[in-house]
């Protein structure tokens, strides 16, 4: 198994709240990048929000091949989404991309 952190951009169409911004920060928590070593030195966060309503998830994923950590970074993402109440309309994604790839986790 390879951890990669992965880059999941995405759109919110009808802006977004503190609250529902809280939430889907704390959903995404168990993938946040800074457990990692390249995470931490280069400072990324789990969800970056932007002034356009655009933003950048970055998420660690443990898989064996990159297709897979790529799959696996989306299903985290629509499932993070969903648990903050926000579905493909009101937050759609782009293509999942591989930031990185940390061969270990401190």
């Amino acid at each position: 198994m390879t951890t990669y952190v992965i880059t999941v951009p995405g759109t919110f169409t009808t802006g977004i709240e503190d609250g529902t911004r809280t939430r889907l920060a704390q959903a995404l928590r168990p993938a946040d990048p800074h457990g990692t070593r390249m995470g931490s030195a280069e400072g990324l966060d789990v969800l970056s929000v932007n002034e356009d309503n655009t933003f950048i998830l970055r998420l660690t994923v443990d898989a064996d091949t990159g297709p897979h950590a790529e799959e696996e970074a989306r299903r985290l993402a629509d499932s993070a989404l969903r648990d903050a109440g926000l579905d493909e309309r009101t937050a759609p994604l782009g293509p999942a991309l591989i930031t990185g790839i940390d061969s270990g986790i401190r």
